[in-house]
């Protein structure tokens, strides 16, 4: 088959086991150095580079300067969605890396996917606001109601600026712990931030895991009570 899209190109980027650990790694939303990469691919900063200058012309990276430091990104959320999605189907099939450790729980309740809020927490925000109306599953897609509209003004979140945006309001992505969708979109990464500017939860330096306070978890549960 000579025509149509190559994804064995892609499949091949993806496929080297340090150049998917870096990947992995930026899906926690942060830009890093190919120092702190290579230590994530276990490989030798002059081979990351080589592997980043792939993923970069492959178009699944970007990068920034400031100052003599150059930084990586995934190139974009659809990248996020990509490499989400796979782990998602990977760990489906049984494909697990078994990591026993502190981190490997909270990784599981609650984490970073690109911008927005993943693992358990993740999907019980999803079922919350689909069973209370706020949100409707329609297809494949999701789409955000207009009693959910009001529902969010009421907890500071303005859809109007939202809806603003080219990015989509509201998008469902696989979730590879819980292996069900929780919400991403701009009103996923919305949220995330607002729970973040609240103080009811934090960001750790070195994990993709979100780290909900007492007053956090509390206030979380009561706004999302459905328990996936």
């Amino acid at each position: 088959m000579k025509e149509g899209p190559d994804i064995a190109q892609i499949g091949a980027l993806i496929g080297d086991p340090a150049r998917a650990n870096m990947l992995a790694a930026l899906t926690g939303g942060r830009a890093l150095t190919a120092t702190e990469l290579a230590g994530v691919g276990g490989i030798t900063v002059q081979t990351a580079s080589t592997h980043l200058a792939k993923l970069e012309a492959g178009g699944l990276l970007a990068q920034r300067k400031q100052g003599r430091h150059r930084y990586f990104t995934l190139a974009d959320e659809a990248v996020a969605r990509l490499i989400e999605s796979m782990m998602g189907f990977a760990a489906g099939r049984g494909h697990l890396r078994h990591q026993p450790g502190p981190k490997e729980p909270a990784l599981r309740k609650a984490r970073i996917c690109y911008d927005h809020l993943a693992g358990d927490y993740g999907v019980r925000m999803l079922d919350s606001l689909i069973a209370s109306g706020s949100i409707e599953a329609v297809g494949e897609g999701l789409v955000l109601t207009e009693k959910g509209e009001g529902d969010l003004k009421c907890i500071g979140i303005d859809v109007g600026d939202l809806r603003s945006s080219r990015r989509p309001l509201c998008r469902s992505c696989l979730d590879w712990s819980e292996r069900r969708t929780h919400l991403a979109g701009s009103l996923g990464k919305a949220l995330l931030s607002s729970f973040l500017d609240k103080g009811w939860a934090r960001r750790t330096a070195e994990s993709r895991s979100i780290l909900f306070s007492p007053e956090g978890d509390r206030q979380f549960l009561r706004l999302f009570p459905v328990d996936p």
